[in-house]
Formats: structure tokens, sequence, C-alpha cells
């Protein structure tokens, strides 16, 4: 078994749509980003690929390449998912906290994890989706962005 984190970070800002686990969230920011900047996503995505010692999605899917800009995250982290089983690997369980004062994610959660879950070709109870505040502490307490830590197990299958 192996263990990987992830962490990322977007700004909060107008004409943008707020993306989260491949769900859209009715709000009036988004998260900036080349991609379409889901944050939880993109922690998963690093998660996942940490623990199997293949680097970040900043190597994988570099901002500077176009083929990237605008990009599904969802879309990428099958991409993820794929690589890891062509390397041996089976993803075991993900755990996901956001970070964000607003909007509320609680009523979107389960639709996050049911993504996640298609996405990484496992079942949905093998992915903890969880939002907390900062208490109005911070970037993300002060609204300005949106965070995330993931943390993933895998396992090389025989």
């Amino acid at each position: 078994m192996r263990i990987g984190h992830g962490y990322d970070v977007h700004r909060l800002v107008e004409g943008r749509k707020l993306i989260l686990g491949g769900v859209e969230i009715p709000w009036d920011k988004g998260l900036l980003g080349h991609s379409d900047a889901d944050v939880l996503t993109h922690a998963l995505m690093d998660a996942l690929l940490g623990a199997a010692a293949l680097g970040d999605i900043g190597h994988l899917f570099p901002d500077r390449d176009p083929a990237y800009e605008g990009a599904d995250s969802i879309e990428l982290l099958k991409r993820v998912s794929a690589l890891l089983k062509e390397r041996g690997y089976q993803i075991g369980n993900a755990d996901v906290t956001v970070i964000c004062q607003r909007p509320k994610l609680a009523p979107h959660i389960e639709a996050m994890r049911k993504r996640l879950a298609e996405a990484m070709e496992i079942p949905t109870d093998c992915v903890s989706v969880k939002a907390t505040t900062e208490e109005g502490l911070g970037f993300s307490g002060e609204g300005l962005g949106i965070a995330a830590h993931a943390v993933a197990l895998i396992e090389k299958r025989n």
C-alpha cells in the first residue's frame, strides 16, 4: 500500500464558473486557472500521483500547454487513474477536504463523491469529500480563494 497527499489553491474571481469535484456550484464567482480550476480534483490528482511517485499535475498537464486551457479536471482525473492502472496500481480510497468560507457545499457533496468515484472507477463509498471554513480567517476565510487537501491510498496489484 502507498499513500499520497495533495494540496491545491485557486483564487476566486468574477466571470468564471465554480467547479468543485466535477460539479458546477451556483455562485457569483469561480476559480481562476488555466483549466477549469477545480481545486478539489486537482488536490486529489496530486495525492494519487504522489502515492505512485509520478510527480504532480503541473508536470503531467503543464499550464503552459494550450491543450489544457479550459480542460475538464474530471477528464484529467480519468487520465491519472488510467496511468496508475498502467503502472499496476489500484486506487483504494480517497479523502478530500475543501476549505471554503462560501458558498456552502453540503448540498453538493454527494454529487461530488459520485463524479470523483466514477472518474476513478471505484465505489462511491471509497470517496470522502468534506468541507470546512476557516472561521473568516486567511485568504479562504476572506472569500479570496478556495483550497483543498487530499489523501489517497493506492495498492500494487499482483
